[in-house]
Parts: structure tokens; C-alpha cells; sequence
């Protein structure tokens, strides 16, 4: 088994910042990507932001300039910094990984974590 464990969500303004993380721990030799992933009621998941095992990054347009990525491969964690946060980036966030155990990549998720910027 494989367990994501998120954190540092919450409620903020407008032009404020937050800082995700999630840890990842559990049946894993190793680990490929990583991501973060963000929906609303009623949407499809978006996106986020994604970071593969050498360090190339890819950021949703709306997030690029403001987001920035990063995992401390030692901890097996990923975080997520935002800045300059606006109303329109309300969301749950879910972290994503993809493991590797025993030659198996596997899929993994988080339990979701509530960002919310008020106006």
C-alpha cells in the first residue's frame, strides 16, 4: 500500500500565497512523476503543475509566473508553492504520483485539499 498524505491548504486573499505539500510513503522503491491536480464541483480535473524524476516542470498557463513546483526526492514529497493567488484558483488540489515498485509503475492520488482565495 501506498499512502499520500497532503497539507497546507486553506483559506487566503487575494495576492496571497500558499504552500502544498504531500508526502508520499509506503510500498514505493522509487518514484517517476509528480503532480498537482486541482477540480471543481461539477468540472473536470486540471493540471496544475507536474514534475518528473530529472526536474522538468510543466505549469497550466494560468499558473505559470505564479506557481512553482519542487520534491525533495530524499522525503519522497512534493510541494507546491502559489503566489499572487486569485479567486479563480478555488479548488481542491490533489497531488499525483507515479511509483515504482517491484518493476510496476502505479498511479497514485491524494485525498484532495482545499484552496480557497477570497476576493
Amino acid at each position: 500500500q501506498v499512502q499520500l498524505v497532503e497539507a497546507g491548504g486553506g483559506l487566503v486573499q487575494t495576492g496571497g500565497s500558499l504552500r502544498l505539500s504531500c508526502a508520499a510513503s509506503g510500498r514505493i522503491f522509487s518514484i517517476n512523476y509528480m503532480g498537482w491536480y486541482r477540480q471543481a464541483p461539477g468540472k473536470q480535473r486540471e493540471l496544475v503543475a507536474t514534475i518528473t524524476s530529472g526536474g522538468r516542470t510543466n505549469y497550466v498557463d494560468s499558473g505559470k509566473g505564479r506557481f512553482t513546483i519542487s520534491r525533495d526526492n530524499a522525503k519522497n514529497t512534493v510541494y507546491l508553492q502559489m503566489n499572487s493567488l486569485k479567486p479563480e484558483d478555488t479548488d481542491v488540489y490533489y497531488c499525483n504520483v507515479g511509483g515504482i515498485y517491484q518493476w510496476k509503475l502505479s498511479d497514485y492520488w491524494g485525498q484532495g485539499n482545499q484552496v480557497t482565495v477570497s476576493s
